[in-house]
């Protein structure tokens, strides 16, 4: 279901949203981002939904802005702040809303915003084949989609300067040694493992997930203190939650946990 340029698969327990612009790369268009942010809102209003998959079609995830979609003009001044405020910052505040754990496949290149919105996913695999460019400086521009932010967090202070003013290409194994992403895996087992790990984390205490990324995001701004306040807080809240409960009891009952998921 879905439209072309977004595609998205429903599977029990998760759904796999697949950007399809092949032919450009996959990227983002001013339709693919309206086209991306419906089905991301369709998923989280579906409570079966209890994990995602995004990934690319074709043999790139996300080459970043299309600069032939507008937002450049021969003789005319634009201000990509629009485009910012308008679609890609809305896009990485959803991925990192979203009640539920978001595996990124990236399956090829990603490049610029694509590059950062896969570094936005919880849970990020590559293929072998896969390369990650913050393409920005190349033409100009900064890091944006969160990369100013993300990068040092998962790569370090030097690294993550490195990549920006360099804007030179690293590979998926290079990613993975310097923390950036989750695991690199052969092309051909790529998708076998997103699929595992999703519907795996369809049968897990959903709502207990996603207070564990509203802890990790705040951890990154609050001191010791407030976070310790914050984890007494959120615990207070897992532990009313059914699935609690569930776990628990089939803990002492010696049994696989039925959680419920997201409540």
């Amino acid at each position: 279901m879905g439209n072309d340029l977004v595609l998205t698969e429903i599977r029990e327990g998760y759904r796999v949203v697949t950007l399809n612009r092949p032919d450009r790369l996959n990227s983002f268009s001013e339709n693919m981002h309206l086209a991306l942010m419906a089905a991301l809102t369709a998923a989280e209003a579906d409570t079966g939904c209890r994990a995602l998959i995004l990934t690319g079609a074709g043999r790139g995830f996300c080459a970043g802005q299309d600069l032939s979609d507008g937002v450049y003009t021969p003789g005319e001044t634009p201000d990509l702040s629009v485009t910012i405020a308008r679609f890609y910052n809305p896009l990485v505040r959803k991925l990192r809303d979203l009640p539920m754990p978001v595996i990124c496949a990236v399956n090829g290149v990603a490049a610029g915003a694509g590059a950062n919105v896969a570094f936005a996913c919880d849970i990020v695999l590559a293929g072998k084949s896969a390369k990650f460019i913050q393409s920005f400086a190349k033409i100009g521009l900064i890091p944006d989609s969160g990369g100013t932010w993300l990068l040092p967090r998962l790569a370090g202070r030097a690294r993550a300067r490195g990549l920006a003013l360099l804007a030179e290409p690293i590979s998926a194994g290079q990613a993975e040694a310097w923390g950036l992403i989750w695991r690199t895996l052969d092309d051909a087992e790529l998708m076998d493992e997103a699929h595992r790990l999703a519907a795996h984390l369809a049968t897990q205490p959903t709502s207990g997930l996603a207070l564990i990324k509203r802890a990790l995001d705040a951890a990154e701004i609050n001191d010791l203190d407030r976070q310790l306040d914050l984890e007494c807080a959120m615990q207070g809240e897992a532990g009313r939650m059914p699935d609690y409960m569930e776990g628990v009891t089939a803990f002492f009952e010696k049994r696989p946990a039925k959680f419920r998921g997201r409540s």
